[in-house]
């Protein structure tokens, strides 16, 4: 449980220090174009300790929080050798799977830049979502607790949506891509969780 809550501690601790220090921030960017031109690949990790505010980084942290708190413990119950592992994986890598799509849309686009764990995030969700397809979860736009296999596709639908909308600037392939990390890393683990859910939504 140590690994878990240092992700988050620091995570807040280096975005913290970045609202108060553009440099870091500018180091950290996820720049398609800087790795590109200048093969500064370690862009494609570091964006993750970084957030744009405040609310940018307590909405990822309390996501983690409350969602990641319960995927860690069932990882470590499943196999308590490679439970952290699994959990720091799902993390991390779906931290840097996330960043394909938009890397290959916009390695020539010198303007886009994008930061945050949303990616990481998002992963961790999806593979909760997969474990725990059961469970109920409250959501900001949903005044009333519905079922995670609920929630997962009403989350990626909207995803889409905002992606084919275009608009904004929140990196909503981010946020697809580390949900697709997250689904299909846990049926590399545990295929039967993918047979429970797929069991369950056709009830």
């Amino acid at each position: 449980m140590i690994g878990f809550y240092f992700i988050i501690a620091i995570t807040v601790l280096v975005s913290i220090n970045g609202f108060q220090n553009k440099t870091l921030i500018d180091k950290c960017l996820f720049s398609p174009y800087l790795i590109k031109t200048s093969g500064d690949y370690k862009r494609m990790l570091l964006h993750v300790f970084i957030h744009a505010d405040y609310a940018h980084l307590a909405f990822n942290m309390f996501s983690l929080f409350f969602l990641g708190e319960i995927l860690f413990d069932s990882l470590m119950l499943y196999n308590a050798d490679y439970g952290v592992m699994h959990f720091y994986i799902i993390y991390f890598v779906g931290g840097l799977f996330a960043t394909i799509g938009p890397y290959y849309k916009n390695q020539n686009n010198a303007s886009y830049a994008s930061l945050g764990a949303s990616g990481c995030v998002s992963a961790v969700v999806f593979a909760f979502i997969l474990w725990h397809p059961s469970l109920e979860l409250m959501l900001l736009f949903f005044p009333f607790p519905i079922p995670a296999y609920v929630f997962g596709p009403i989350y990626l639908a909207l995803e889409f949506f905002a992606l084919r909308r275009g608009k904004g600037n929140i990196a909503h392939d981010a946020h697809i891509g580390g949900a697709f990390f997250g689904i299909i890393y846990i049926l590399l683990i545990n295929p039967q969780k993918g047979i429970n859910f797929l069991e369950l939504i056709s009830l």
